[in-house]
């Protein structure tokens, strides 16, 4: 066996695959962290009562550290992030649910000898609500159903008591003094869990944020020419993962609206997709994420169903091609 394949062969099964990922896995992905999937999950829903749902989650933008201010994680205004149900095993997208961001700011602004400045932070106090006034950069997003062709018409996903289409995200966990309440940051995150109304089906939910990179693994170790210890303890392994968060987009939807007829087979993959052209401006407006112009078609960037796959099967020169192809 050719020592590359043994090498990739020794790598795919030093991983458990139950908890295989994929952080920063091609050379034009991993400078884009913000639309770099690591995970997806798909599961029926274990919570009491809600057996006739599946829960889907996508992880993006890994290796986030919990020390990461002053700008934080949010992800990318100028990107399409979707995730994609094939409910006839043609492996083509039956079903699609489109996920847009958005980054607004109140701009406040503190008293300082007479003269109004503006600080430099994500909140000004102490936070335990949704969007509370304190709250000075605010993270939003849509969710659009596609059914057949991924850029085909959109139906968008909306808040059945206000009717709005606009869901909040939370801000990452800055700390034990922001989110000082009972619970603290869980509690805070908890509130963010929504439910959705989604057109033709009975009412889901979603949530967006920062949860802990759910994946383990000795990063240094195993790209270091896979340093194994096969003869270890179980419990001695060392996770450099351990302190570090991903954003996940998990998005609840009943069974029935994604399966066909009676076969209760799916399969999902997440995509995520930026323009095609963007320009520098060399004189950026005052305003987030305006440093910017982009336009032209959506051009796919991530690509991840079975992690692993990109990160250890395919060859180097092919990443980049893997992760665009449909």
């Amino acid at each position: 066996m050719p020592a590359a394949a043994a090498a990739s062969l020794m790598l795919a099964c030093a991983v458990p695959p139950a908890g295989a990922s994929s952080h920063r896995e091609g050379p034009f992905i991993a400078s884009m962290p913000k639309v770099d999937a690591t995970d997806l999950y798909l599961f029926r829903s274990y919570e009491a009562g809600r057996a006739d749902y599946v829960t889907i989650v996508a992880n993006y933008q890994p290796l986030q550290d919990p020390y990461g201010g002053p700008n934080y994680f949010a992800l990318d205004s100028n990107a399409l992030y979707e995730i994609h149900v094939d409910n006839d095993g043609d492996a083509k997208e039956d079903v699609s649910f489109q996920f847009r961001f958005r980054e607004t700011t109140r701009d406040i602004a503190l008293d300082v000898g007479g003269k109004q400045v503006a600080i430099p932070l994500v909140q000004a106090g102490p936070i335990d609500a949704i969007n509370p006034a304190v709250q000075n950069r605010r993270e939003t997003f849509t969710v659009d159903v596609v059914r057949g062709d991924r850029r085909g018409a959109r139906q968008p996903l909306t808040n059945p008591g206000t009717g709005s289409a606009e869901f909040d995200k939370p801000l990452d966990n800055i700390g034990t003094k922001t989110f000082s309440g009972a619970g603290g940051y869980g509690a805070y995150a908890a509130k963010f869990v929504q439910t959705v109304a989604i057109p033709g089906c009975q009412p889901g939910r979603v949530f967006v944020g920062q949860r802990k990179d759910p994946f383990a693994i000795a990063v240094g170790p195993i790209f270091d020419l896979i340093n194994l210890d096969p003869l270890g303890a179980t419990t001695g392994g060392r996770d450099d993962l351990a302190d570090k968060n991903v954003t996940a987009i998990v998005l609840e939807v009943p069974i029935a609206c994604l399966t066909r007829g009676a076969d209760p087979v799916i399969g999902a993959w997440t995509t995520a997709s930026v323009r095609q052209a963007r320009l520098v401006d060399g004189t950026p407006p005052s305003g987030l994420n305006r440093a910017t112009r982009q336009g032209g078609a959506w051009t796919q960037v991530s690509r991840l169903g079975m992690p692993l796959v990109n990160e250890v099967v395919i060859g180097l020169k092919d990443k980049d091609r893997f992760n665009a192809s449909k």
